[in-house]
C-alpha cells in the first residue's frame, strides 16, 4: 500500500502535510532479506495507476524481484495513513477495500516461480483481505509443499480487516500447515487460548509446526523446537521513533540466518537485532539496516542509526 505519514503528531484532523512511502508486511520482509545480501521476490498485484507503478518501483529499486507483480486497471492501489501519538504506537487508519491486491486469485500464481525458492514467506494479512486472497494464499501452501519449500508463517494479526473468530479460525488452520510460525504473544493467544510464550509454542508444536518464536517485543523472543527452546534477549533502543515494521525486521533476520545456516539461537539474536533497526525511524521499510552496517559476532558494533 501506500502510506502516508504526516509531518506532526495529534489528530488527523488537524494535520497538514504527509510524507508518501510504502508500508507493507511481505514487502518489508522482502526489502530488509535484500540489504541483508539475499534474494527475494515479491508477489500481489496493484492497481494500474500512480501510486501502483510508485509501489512498484520503490520495491524494485531496494533489489526485490517485482517480475510476479501484476497490475489491475479496473481497482485501484490501497493507500493508509498514521497518525502519530506521543509516548504510543501510532493509530493506522486502512483505505482498502477492493483494493488490486484483494482481488488476487489463484491464477494469478507462478508454480515453477515459488518453487524455486528455499523459503515462502506468508502473513495473516492477505487471507483477511478477501475470500479470493484466502484461496490464493492456500494454493501458495499447496504449491510449496509439492516444492518442498519451507513455509515460514507470520500471523501478523490486523482485526480491523476481520472478526476476532473468524481470525483465530483461519490463523489456526494456517498455521498448522507452515513449517515455522513467528507470532507476537497476543498473536499466539488469539490462536491457541494460551497465554505464555512456552504454551504457545508447544500447542504449535503438537500440531505439527517444526519451529515456533513467539515474539516479546523488548523482551526479545521465546524460540521452540521438539528438540531445544530458549529465551533469547532483546537490544535496549535508546530512543524509539515508530514500532511499525519491527516485526516484519525480525522475521526478515531470521530468515538470514536461517539462509546462512546458523542455528535457531543465533538466527533469533539476528531477527532481534534487525528488529531493533526497525524501531529508530519512522516508516515502515526505512530502518532495516544493511549488512555491513551490522556485525552480529560483536556486540559492540550495533550501530542503530
Amino acid at each position: 500500500m501506500v502510506l502516508f505519514t504526516p509531518d506532526t503528531s495529534g489528530p488527523l484532523r488537524y494535520v497538514g502535510g504527509f510524507h508518501k512511502t510504502i508500508g507493507g508486511a511481505e514487502s518489508n520482509v522482502a526489502i530488509a532479506l535484500t540489504r541483508l545480501g539475499h534474494n527475494a521476490g515479491w508477489i500481489s498485484k496493484l492497481g494500474q495507476d500512480e501510486f501502483g507503478l510508485f509501489v512498484r518501483n520503490f520495491i524494485r529499486g531496494e533489489g526485490v524481484d517485482t517480475a510476479q507483480v501484476t497490475f489491475d486497471d479496473q481497482h485501484q492501489t490501497a493507500v493508509f495513513f498514521k497518525e502519530l501519538n506521543a509516548n504510543a504506537d501510532p493509530e493506522i487508519y486502512y483505505y482498502r477495500k477492493h483494493s488490486a491486491a484483494s482481488m488476487m486469485t489463484p491464477a494469478d500464481l507462478n508454480e515453477d516461480y515459488i518453487k524455486q525458492a528455499k523459503f515462502l514467506h506468508l502473513t495473516g494479512i492477505t487471507p483477511a483481505l478477501s475470500q479470493s486472497c484466502r484461496e490464493t494464499l492456500f494454493r501458495s501452501i499447496e504449491i510449496a509443499r509439492e516444492g518442498n519449500q519451507t513455509i515460514v508463517f507470520d500471523p501478523n494479526v490486523r482485526l480491523k480487516l476481520w472478526s476476532k473468530k473468524e481470525a483465530a479460525e483461519t490463523l489456526r488452520k494456517i498455521s498448522y500447515q507452515s513449517d515455522i510460525v513467528l507470532p507476537g504473544i497476543e498473536e499466539g493467544e488469539l490462536m491457541t487460548g494460551e497465554t505464555r510464550p512456552e504454551a504457545i509454542a508447544q500447542h504449535l508444536l503438537d500440531k505439527g509446526v517444526q519451529v515456533v518464536v513467539v515474539k516479546l517485543g523488548e523482551n526479545g523472543a521465546y524460540y521452540a523446537t521438539q528438540n531445544e527452546s530458549k529465551l533469547v534477549a532483546g537490544y535496549e533502543v535508546k530512543s524509539i521513533v515508530d514500532t511499525v515494521g519491527a516485526g516484519d525486521g525480525f522475521a526478515a533476520g531470521f530468515l538470514s540466518g536461517l539462509l546462512r545456516g546458523w542455528n535457531y539461537e543465533k538466527s533469533v539474536q539476528l531477527g532481534n537485532r534487525v528488529g531493533a533497526f526497525a524501531l529508530t525511524v519512522s516508516g515502515d521499510a526505512e530502518g532495516y539496516p544493511y549488512w555491513d552496517q551490522i556485525n552480529p559476532d560483536n556486540e559492540q558494533h550495533v550501530i542503530l542509526r
